[in-house]
């Protein structure tokens, strides 16, 4: 394939961001409701990920940090309320993390320093500055100031494997990601502390009893939709 100058890249590149946003901030936003059952096979850890172990100090200091900025916010009610079990979203974001590594790992797909810096200018720019940002990300994913970097570099990475999959906006194209992501999903073998639940390699997020459906299929073409599925950008 033969490679697109910077202004062609640019030109067309708010699109291609909010798919790869829509695509990754319908997981996020997912609030699965689950009872503990069992005991825990990793004592500490929220979940076991490819052999490597998510805390549950770790998952409570980000819940913290996202819980701290919507409390100083003059809608912090608003704020609580409509992130529910923010517990087990970010678990369901640190688990997709992972995935979304082993996927950009097996694609030969990197974010560089150049492309985190010109995807978050670019938020900033869309969203009317670097308060504006973070103020839609709080209210939409509960996500802290000091955590805006993850999202860009999850949209970065996002955004680079649907381009080399050449995946579109189709039923087609998202059942090919879906099955990317389901496959890698598998190869982990993520096992996650019973107290949060379950993981759903189909869905790739946390299983629930819920009607919820799989959040690949969640995606918004209209730019200015605003709800729990939709990012800026």
């Amino acid at each position: 394939m033969h490679r697109r100058d910077r202004r062609d890249r640019r030109h067309d590149s708010p699109a291609r961001r909010r798919t790869a946003l829509a695509l990754s901030a319908a997981l996020l936003a997912a609030a699965p409701l689950l009872t503990a059952c069992g005991g825990e096979a990793h004592p500490g850890a929220a979940a076991v990920v490819g052999g490597e172990r998510i805390d549950v100090s770790t998952l409570q200091a980000q819940v913290k940090a996202a819980r701290d900025a919507q409390s100083a916010s003059p809608q912090s009610a608003q704020l609580i309320a409509a992130t529910g079990d923010l517990g087990r979203q970010k678990l369901n974001g640190l688990i997709f993390d992972r995935i979304l590594g082993k996927v950009a790992a097996d694609q030969g797909v990197t974010a560089s320093r150049a492309e985190l810096q010109e995807t978050r200018e670019a938020f900033v720019r869309e969203n009317g500055g670097e308060e504006g940002l973070e103020a839609v990300l709080l209210q939409q994913q509960g996500v802290a100031p000091a955590q805006v970097d993850d999202v860009v570099r999850r949209n970065v990475l996002m955004t680079k494997i649907i381009e080399k999959q050449g995946i579109t906006e189709t039923p087609e194209g998202q059942q090919k990601l879906q099955d990317l992501f389901t496959a890698a999903s598998k190869s982990l073998d993520i096992d996650v502390n019973p107290r949060y639940g379950a993981w759903d390699d189909t869905r790739v997020q946390l299983d629930t009893d819920a009607d919820t459906a799989p959040w690949l299929l969640k995606v918004s073409k209209d730019p200015a939709a605003v709800g729990p599925e939709q990012l800026p950008g």
